[in-house]
């Protein structure tokens, strides 16, 4: 008879890392389209609004490796606490501003960089305190439901309510923001210093600020001695010399790059090919949602049954074929089973991606690789969503839609040629050795 083992219990201070997650995504959804409304509002020259929705998207890929370095040089709870009551001030500065009448376009730009900005800093303390609050085993199932719980908070919550409030109030959207993020800093100060699970119980102690809790890492004092940039290399390096979890990162990369052409002409392939109502398109969000959702509560059975590796292989070919089945799909049905397969993937991959990388870093380092992850990861999507409006523009939507589709097969085709689980005796590198890594080990 098959013995199944029971799933880890999450616990409390999962449960308010969640929460504050969550309400820090739902206020994220509230405030991303009310700046659009804003600056629709303020200015109808296109480069201006164009310019606040890149001020939100640069500093991750600029300044996210700083981002990193800080994260591991400070203890997790206390920066993303600071961090919470940071954002809440900025948008509740700017709500004020609105609320007077004072807000211009360069206002809503600086706006825009503080906050993504703050937010690569939150992000990456989030990433590196995660581990450190849930069994090894149990991480493919708390990033799951992180997944799920922003989806339905950003999609089901979020979004539908922005233009609600910014129509009885401009100021209001952001006001609510603002209390998002100060009750996420909260929560985030009421968990539990948490503890080194890396050594043995007997000794384990609360990591302190300051203090990394990787015996390999640098000594505080040292870190702080370090150049910044120095320190945040050492995050990419690690990440280049781990072969599995470096490949996983470049494969995001190319995955993001068919996902963000994707969503760049998404709406003209549903209005014009699909034929879905103008009315009707919010249907079709919401059930690319619920695939999403479906898909992030899914995660860790899945991983359990098959082993995150070789989920991630599986995931990417379900991708592959759920794009050519959009690309072939002209009727509303089809197209939004098809997207929410799709959507289904997504964060499946991201759930494993992040649980694997949770699993096999050194805690000193988590910071930093996590953030390097994100920044390679991500480097291709304004890249994707360029060439898709430039494609679409010279050959039509529905080439681009069959791009994506190519596009993702190949990553997949790579994928099952270079993935290979993790042989037990591979362990996760220590930063010294990351600088030099060895030679390329065939798996």
């Amino acid at each position: 008879m098959t013995v199944t083992a029971r799933p880890a219990r999450l616990g409390r201070d999962y449960r308010l890392l969640w929460s504050a997650t969550v309400a820090s995504r739902f206020g994220d959804t509230l405030r991303t389209p009310a700046l659009a409304l804003l600056a629709v509002a303020l200015t109808r020259d296109p480069r201006t609004v164009a310019l606040v929705t890149v001020a939100g998207q640069l500093p991750p890929l600029l300044l996210g490796l700083l981002g990193g370095v800080y994260a591991d040089r400070w203890e997790h709870r206390r920066t993303m606490a600071v961090v919470g009551a940071l954002r809440a001030a900025v948008v509740a500065g700017l709500a004020v501003a609105v609320a007077l009448g004072r807000a211009g376009p360069a206002l809503l730009v600086l706006v825009a960089v503080l906050l993504a900005t703050l937010g690569a800093l939150f992000d990456a303390a989030s990433f590196a305190l995660l581990p450190a609050l849930v069994p090894t085993g149990a991480l493919p199932t708390a990033n799951g439901r992180l997944q799920a719980g922003t989806a339905v908070a950003g999609g089901f919550l979020g979004a539908p309510l922005a233009g609600v409030l910014f129509a009885a109030s401009a100021a209001l959207p952001f006001t609510v923001d603002a209390v998002t993020f100060a009750v996420a800093a909260l929560l985030v100060l009421a968990l539990r210093p948490p503890v080194d699970r890396s050594a043995p119980p007997s000794t384990r102690t609360p990591a302190g600020p300051g203090t990394p809790t990787d015996p390999s890492a640098p000594a505080g004092g040292a870190r702080r001695r370090g150049a910044l940039w120095r320190e945040a290399g050492e995050g990419l390096r690690w990440l280049r010399g781990e072969p599995v979890l470096w490949r996983v990162t470049l494969l995001s990369a190319g995955s993001n790059l068919a996902i963000s052409a994707l969503m760049a002409v998404l709406v003209l392939y549903a209005l014009d090919l699909l034929r879905v109502p103008p009315g009707g398109y919010g249907l079709l969000a919401a059930g690319t949602i619920l695939g999403g959702l479906a898909g992030a509560l899914g995660a860790g059975r899945l991983a359990a049954r098959l082993g995150p590796v070789t989920a991630l292989r599986w995931v990417l070919l379900g991708q592959a074929v759920a794009l050519t089945g959009l690309a072939l799909a002209r009727s509303p049905l089809p197209g939004g089973l098809a997207l929410a397969v799709f959507a289904a993937g997504t964060t499946v991959w991201n759930s494993l991606f992040a649980a694997y990388g949770q699993a096999r870093v050194p805690a000193g380092l988590l910071g930093r690789v996590g953030a390097a992850q994100r920044m390679v990861g991500l480097v291709s999507a304004p890249v994707g969503a360029a060439a898709a409006g430039l494609a679409g523009a010279a050959y039509g939507v529905a080439s681009v839609i069959a791009a994506t589709a190519v596009v993702t097969g190949l990553v997949s085709v790579v994928a099952w040629r270079v993935l290979r689980p993790a042989r037990p005796s591979d362990g996760p590198t220590t930063a010294g050795t990351a600088a030099r890594p060895g030679p390329p080990r065939s798996r």
